[in-house]
């Protein structure tokens, strides 16, 4: 059998080695057939997380429910996951095709053990993502605050959870600082909408248009959609410096507090200045010069000593 003629770089590749020609061009071929099955491997973990995707998916861009949220952070967590152990696994016998990778395998597992001691912190986010995520205690989508921020959770791994603000900022948290999740957006949410009317207004009269207004918010097809009951006027909440504070809550869908909350007060201001119901006003910076320039003259008056008075 004629055996064929490789160029000389090969050959002296092969002798790297220890390896002939013809064997070095099959370990290259199995090298190949390795990456090409991690590919469509990859390709594989890509497909089941899209189809993850599709499969919570209600439709409706406008809200994302609670099966779409776990169903984002499942494939999210595929991909990333997916990617690593595919990778890794093909590197590894792409190394044994070369070299014996069992004394590696073992010094890495000393290795590895020392330095988990040096990099506790490191482990401790892989240890409180796992349980984060198996506890769902947040999900891709979910508003949340967590280590003093607040935000839409854009993305979770095991080390790092990413929150968008509304300002448009990116925090990236890692996992070992999170150990309070408060959660805005999960189940369901309330709007509390405080209002305060001056101390001359009639209370009760302002009350019964606060409970007309409520009742005719949560008859409203736009908004009933939003509300998970009936709202309640609670009363009178605090007598403020500048006013009577009226309280009202409203329980809405996971989610909807905040577009609920300002639709209330729109009407509410709406239906106060129908009734003549007014509102107590903050004082203006002008205003306040004044009251500061009288408190100082009447200060200075009290101070003054008038000639032939006694104290």
């Amino acid at each position: 059998m004629m055996l064929l003629q490789w160029p000389d770089f090969v050959t002296r590749i092969g002798q790297v080695f220890n390896l002939d020609a013809d064997q070095l061009i099959r370990k290259v071929v199995a090298v190949l057939v390795i990456w090409a099955l991690a590919w469509a491997a990859d390709q594989l973990v890509r497909l089941l997380a899209r189809r993850i995707e599709r499969a919570v998916d209600d439709g409706d861009a406008r809200t994302m429910t609670m099966q779409e949220k776990q169903g984002r952070t499942v494939a999210q967590l595929l991909r990333s996951v997916g990617r690593l152990v595919i990778v890794s696994l093909a590197l590894l016998v792409t190394l044994n095709q070369f070299i014996n990778i069992g004394p590696i395998l073992a010094g890495a597992g000393i290795l590895g053990l020392a330095i988990s001691f040096g990099a506790q912190s490191l482990v401790k986010d892989f240890i409180t993502g796992f349980f984060m995520l198996v506890e769902n205690s947040l999900s891709v989508g979910d508003i949340v605050e967590i280590a003093g921020k607040t935000g839409t959770v854009e993305r979770i791994t095991l080390r790092v959870v990413r929150l968008r603000d509304v300002e448009g900022t990116l925090h990236i948290i890692p996992d070992g600082q999170v150990t309070t999740v408060s959660n805005l957006t999960r189940g369901w949410s309330r709007a509390v909408v405080d209002v305060t009317i001056t101390y001359e207004s009639d209370i009760e009269r302002a009350l019964n248009v606060f409970r007309r207004e409520a009742d005719d918010f949560a008859r409203d097809p736009k908004w009933a959609k939003l509300l998970d009951g009936a709202p309640e006027v609670l009363g009178v909440q605090q007598l403020a410096e500048r006013g009577v504070t009226i309280r009202t809550m409203l329980r809405t869908l996971a989610g909807s507090q905040w577009e609920v909350a300002r639709g209330f007060r729109y009407r509410l201001l709406e239906r106060l200045s129908r009734e003549r119901i007014p509102i107590a006003a903050v004082p203006s910076v002008s205003a306040l010069s004044k009251l500061s320039a009288t408190a100082a003259a009447a200060s200075a008056a009290d101070d003054a000593v008038i000639p032939g008075s006694t104290e």
